[in-house]
């Protein structure tokens, strides 16, 4: 049994509806309604009271509605407007791209319907830009997500090179459960057992006399004494005894411990007989030995150097050039470098080294080039020059002749001769040594010498070390 509503409606006999209730009617059911005609003329406009965002737009009514959307949007509704008006029923949806002034844009999703044999549609619209937001938010929250599962393989590809190369033995541990989570193939080879095996194990397992829970409790509590904790020496399986490192740290709401695992020095295959000679002659040797980068920057330096610089303590000049503590600065830093990276080393290098307050001290240097091409290092090791001064023998013609001593040049020529061809020769050697080590740089070797540039260019000319033609 059918009841008079049903009734009523299959036949679709509907009421008439008042003309002041339409407006609302309308309004209410859609966000926007658009009275337009085919040609595209706007008759009239209903925007939902509850859709403030939309404002007014009541200038809309009399224009064009191409005047409103996008070109693409433009092209979506000529398409129905075509449909319609060759007597087809639009019963899909529209999208289209409101603009006012090229400022301001919003999409809007219209149902299209004819009015009567009148050339009038009625599009009902609904404002997407709610949903355009959430899509938005959507798609990039989807960015954001794979971006962080790249960066996330980036820094586990970049994790694994380094466990897999580092030469440290290296192991994490869970506080909590004090088993090995990962570990690196140094921990498998100083452990005796393979990376796969160690993980899960309980870390306190691979050591003697030790229970999980003090080790664990010591672990933690020797990770908060300092930035560098070292836990006394423990045994593992195979009797070594082991210098643990522990550091701890928290990731994903989990507390970990970092753990370096180092065998102790006197096992240590590297620290053999010569390695601790060599050591003790760093330490306790009566030469001033420096070790810096390839630039000169001081990255260790023994006792002996303090004393020549009356420096306090290594913490003072780690970190400084070399170059602020010889009285010619970069000038004899550039000369030892340069001629340490040509051959090698240097075997001598007379300059002066002056400390803080200004003191100075003649010294020899020596200088060597050593580490690898990743770690460049050079050594330098610098004498005092009054403890190191010895006669050289020098004959009147001007060559050096070690196997002459002074004592034999004496009756060979008058005193005053002896003098000035020694003067002579000792000053042409002076500078031509300084114009070999600055590589023909005349400035450089000038300010070497302690000369101008014009009495450096006359002994020059003097000694037949340059022609008339040369010039600086």
């Amino acid at each position: 049994m059918e009841t008079r509503d049903s009734k009523f409606w299959d036949f679709g006999s509907v009421p008439m509806i008042e003309p002041e209730y339409l407006g609302s009617i309308l309004a209410a059911a859609s966000d926007i309604a658009l009275f337009v005609k085919l040609n595209g003329n706007i008759l009239s406009i209903l925007v939902n009271e509850s859709e403030k965002s939309l404002g007014n737009l009541s200038h809309w009514e009399g224009r064009q509605i191409s005047d409103f959307l996008t070109r693409e949007s433009n092209e979506k509704l000529d398409v129905v407007l075509n449909q319609i008006n060759s007597g087809q029923s639009v019963l899909h949806s529209v999208e289209l791209n409101h603009q006012d002034n090229a400022l301001w844009q919003f999409p809007v999703r219209y149902s299209i319907h004819r009015l009567g044999a009148q050339d009038t549609i009625l599009m009902l619209g609904r404002d997407l830009r709610t949903l355009a937001e959430t899509q938005q938010q959507l798609v990039q929250a989807q960015i954001a997500v794979e971006r962080g599962y790249e960066e996330s393989r980036r820094y586990d590809t970049q994790f694994r090179m380094l466990m897999s190369h580092t030469r440290d033995a290296i192991v994490f541990v869970s506080v909590a459960e004090g088993k090995i989570i990962e570990a690196n193939a140094g921990a498998s080879n100083l452990l005796g057992l393979g990376a796969e095996e160690l993980e899960g194990t309980d870390f306190a397992t691979l050591f003697e006399g030790v229970s999980k829970n003090e080790l664990m409790t010591l672990l933690v509590e020797k990770s908060e004494l300092s930035m560098s904790p070292e836990l006394p020496t423990l045994e593992n399986k195979s009797g070594q005894t082991i210098h643990i490192y522990p550091y701890a740290f928290r990731s994903a709401g989990e507390r970990l411990l970092y753990c370096r695992l180092d065998v102790e020095e006197e096992n240590s295959p590297s620290q053999d007989e010569l390695s601790k000679n060599l050591l003790s002659l760093y330490q306790n040797g009566p030469d001033a030995i420096v070790f810096a980068q390839s630039n000169g920057v001081i990255e260790a330096a023994n006792d002996g150097f303090l004393d020549l610089i009356n420096a306090p303590s290594l913490s003072k000049v780690r970190g400084r050039s070399l170059a602020n503590y010889l009285t010619r600065g970069k000038i004899d830093l550039a000369v030892m470098l340069d001629n340490v990276v040509r051959s090698g080393q240097m075997r001598i290098y007379a300059t002066e080294l002056q400390n803080e307050l200004g003191s100075k001290l003649g010294v020899e240097v020596s200088v060597a080039r050593l580490g690898t091409i990743g770690k460049r290092l050079i050594a330098f090791v610098i004498r005092d020059a009054h403890r190191s001064e010895t006669m050289r023998q020098i004959s009147p013609s001007g060559h050096v002749q070690p196997e002459t001593s002074v004592a034999e040049l004496v009756g060979s020529a008058s005193l005053k001769e002896i003098v000035g061809e020694t003067n002579d020769m000792i000053e042409k050697m002076c500078i031509e040594t300084a114009i070999e080590m600055t590589n023909n740089n005349r400035a450089a070797a000038a300010e070497m010498l302690g000369l101008s540039r014009q009495s450096l260019y006359v002994k020059l000319r003097k000694f037949g070390l340059i022609s008339k033609e040369q010039d600086f």
